[in-house]
């Protein structure tokens, strides 16, 4: 165990994953911190801090869900056309279907965000919070519904690292934790970062297109799937990791170049 995570592809895999759970989580914290604001000063900061730790929880208990599917390889179903071949399992069918949620879920949000930026923290500010109980309720709510493409994200960056799901899932936990401890350590931080600079969670969400379709040829290399006798193969995660990290270059390159034309003008 401590020997694969301490390797070169795990390491790559948890710094990769934890960046983009903190990405996706900012959300989360803006949801968390507008039904926060709507109690007295001397609880918001516990309902916050209740809110994630309830994320944590909420995630870690799907990721041990989601790794167990994943872990079931063996095809249950078999499709044998002339041109076409396919042998379904619970794995390939939760890649899929994760690839193409992450790529719809990635999209409406892009959208969402350029051409309806404030519609769904409008729509919370409109709802009554005015007990603890209550904000979380509403918290738990919000924590389950972010889940879900930070949990498909986590199998994608993971799966497939090692042959024992159980240690690509120790290595999903420790992402889920770390990226979730920062964000109660310093979610004011990031929240104002990502506000002077929200080209990075657009960033982000283009990551999880690439990540949804990852896992879609993923799903159709573990189903051997093949059209006219060629077989899919799957994408390499180095591809994924050189795309992350030369999107993120160009955008840090962008920041230096923006402050020096504000402190020339």
């Amino acid at each position: 165990m401590v020997e694969f995570l301490l390797s070169s592809d795990a390491i790559m895999a948890l710094l990769t994953l934890t960046f983009l759970e903190i990405v996706l989580g900012i959300d989360n914290i803006i949801f968390i911190s507008i039904a926060a604001n709507k109690l007295s000063v001397d609880k918001r900061r516990k309902v916050t801090n209740i809110g994630l730790l309830f994320a944590m929880l909420q995630r870690l208990i799907l990721l041990g869900f989601a790794s167990f599917l994943v872990s079931l390889k063996d095809p249950f179903y078999f499709i044998d056309w002339s041109w076409f071949y396919i042998a379904v399992s619970w794995q390939s069918l939760i890649l899929f279907f994760g690839g193409i949620f992450l790529i719809y879920k990635s999209t409406s949000e892009i959208h969402e965000k350029i051409e309806l930026p404030s519609h769904d923290e409008l729509e919370l500010k409109g709802k009554k919070i005015n007990t603890l109980s209550k904000a979380i309720v509403q918290i738990m709510i919000i924590d389950f519904i972010f889940s879900i493409d930070s949990i498909l994200t986590a199998v994608g960056m993971t799966n497939g690292l090692h042959e024992n799901h159980n240690y690509n899932l120790v290595l999903m936990m420790i992402a889920v934790i770390i990226s979730i401890v920062i964000m109660i350590l310093f979610a004011n931080g990031i929240r104002e970062f990502i506000d002077k600079h929200p080209s990075i969670q657009i960033l982000g969400l283009a990551f999880l297109i690439l990540i949804g379709f990852m896992l879609i040829t993923e799903a159709a290399h573990l189903s051997q799937t093949e059209f006219f006798d060629k077989s899919v193969g799957a994408i390499p995660k180095g591809y994924l990791y050189f795309a992350i990290a030369f999107s993120l270059l160009i955008e840090f390159i962008n920041f230096k170049v923006q402050k020096r034309s504000e402190k020339s003008s």
